[in-house]
């Protein structure tokens, strides 16, 4: 995930900040790029663990609340042809970013975008296959806000509480569908807790900078309205001792291979 370019002012869309720096980023080795602003919220490594966890087929509904640019719905996009995604964000700008890029990966059937508050229930009640969220990491006063907006409300939860994303992926998604958040690890049993007795067969993903560090990521999967048994997955370290990247993280990050939760611990 290498910057690759620099825009001039006159190639951003309206409704972006006058004389606003952006870049254009290499995802999944090139086949995904993506317009961000230099400043202000970023896709980062988590986004496309995210979308690689999502086990969504051709033809099925995936939501993601929170979509920002688009990293994740257009990472899912791509991995799963006839795949359908939708994404609501708030911000206006943001916005504008996400339909630029999908524009300019040439995915216009397959992704869409539209304003819309987590907190709100204009949405159907479950209507998707599939959610995929990635929420702010920050509870409210927990932290020092980001100066740029958009990274602000990304990065902390002033808007809406975790609790209130939980409730959303638990709204939007039918019977049996999956549920999948990346979160901090230290917050984890938060999470867990707002699921309990609603997303059962719960899968816990340890995402390791590398081996024998802590994790400070983990993805959180599980199923409306079923009541299995969870457990916790032996994980994926992320980073080499010598490469940047480990052979099971370049697979995805770079060739757009699946995060494939149920069958993980079976590879092992």
């Amino acid at each position: 995930m290498t910057q690759q370019a620099t825009l001039e002012e006159s190639t951003i869309t309206a409704g972006e900040a006058e004389g606003q720096a952006v870049t254009v980023d290499d995802f999944l080795g090139g086949a995904i790029k993506l317009i961000q602003p230099k400043d202000g919220y970023r896709v980062s490594m988590d986004t496309v663990m995210l979308a690689a966890s999502v086990p969504a087929k051709a033809g099925e509904r995936v939501i993601e609340g929170g979509v920002g640019s688009a990293g994740a719905a257009l990472c899912l996009a791509r991995r799963v042809p006839g795949v359908q995604v939708f994404g609501l964000d708030i911000q206006d700008d943001m916005l504008a970013f996400a339909q630029r890029n999908i524009d300019h990966n040439q995915l216009g059937e397959q992704v869409q975008v539209a304003k819309g508050c987590i907190t709100s229930r204009d949405i159907g009640e479950a209507t998707f296959d599939h959610v995929m969220v990635n929420p702010p990491y920050l509870a409210d006063g927990r932290g020092i806000r980001p100066p740029v907006e958009s990274k602000g409300l990304a990065h902390m939860d002033s808007s809406a509480a975790l609790s209130d994303w939980i409730k959303f992926c638990i709204h939007v998604v039918k019977n049996r569908g999956t549920v999948s958040i990346i979160y901090r690890a230290d917050r984890v049993d938060e999470v867990i807790a707002h699921l309990h007795r609603r997303v059962g067969e719960l899968k816990i993903m340890p995402l390791w900078p590398r081996l024998g560090a802590p994790a400070k990521r983990v993805i959180i999967q599980g199923r409306k309205g079923v009541h299995g048994a969870a457990s916790i997955l032996p994980g994926l370290a992320l980073h080499g001792e010598v490469a940047r990247y480990t052979r099971e993280a370049e697979a995805i990050l770079r060739d757009g291979a699946a995060l494939d939760l149920k069958g993980f611990a079976r590879q092992r």
